[in-house]
């Protein structure tokens, strides 16, 4: 996707950015909080400075219209609270266009395991958008499934072995 040169705020260009990124979109939400969208990572400044997200670190990002209201939410660890960031935007401009096809192209493989039933375990291979890191291998267990039962785990392990031995992806 080749993305148009749009004016952005002031105070988005001059957000400071890891090396080599430019800003493709971004906004100011209402709580002031600048909000910036790049080919590697997201951005969101708070009152602890500037937290940058790389799009393989996003687990979901879901935009209600109602509310004009932005949620990204970060990969975390199993029963650890992920740090989710909440951010009501009364103009995104491309910024949700973006969001979405940067987390989108995060996704190299996405499988579900059943465990019980109909629950189970996501397993996902996530890789930077720009192809240059390894891939990471994460769970995603279904709600009620205890990722501490070592039944769980077993046949977690077997599902990724299996996705493993099918793609050829490490």
């Amino acid at each position: 996707m080749r993305w148009q040169r749009h004016t952005l705020p002031v105070e988005v260009r001059v957000v400071p950015l890891a090396a080599g990124e430019k800003a493709l979109a971004g906004c100011v939400a209402e709580s002031g909080a600048v909000v910036v969208g790049t080919r590697d990572a997201f951005y969101v400044s708070s009152g602890d400075g500037l937290v940058r997200i790389p799009w393989e670190q996003v687990e979901k990002a879901d935009w209600d219209n109602d509310k004009g209201q932005l949620s990204v939410v970060e990969v975390g660890t199993w029963g650890a609270a992920r740090p989710v960031h909440e951010l009501t935007l009364a103009e995104p401009g491309r910024l949700l266009e973006l969001v979405r096809e940067r987390v989108t192209a995060s996704v190299v493989l996405q499988r579900h395991v059943p465990i019980r039933g109909r629950r189970g375990v996501k397993v996902i291979a996530r890789r930077a958008p720009g192809g240059n890191r390894a891939l990471t291998w994460v769970y995603e267990f279904d709600e009620g499934v205890d990722p501490d039962d070592p039944e769980v785990r077993r046949l977690a392990d077997l599902g990724l072995a299996k996705a493993l031995e099918e793609t050829g992806l490490r």
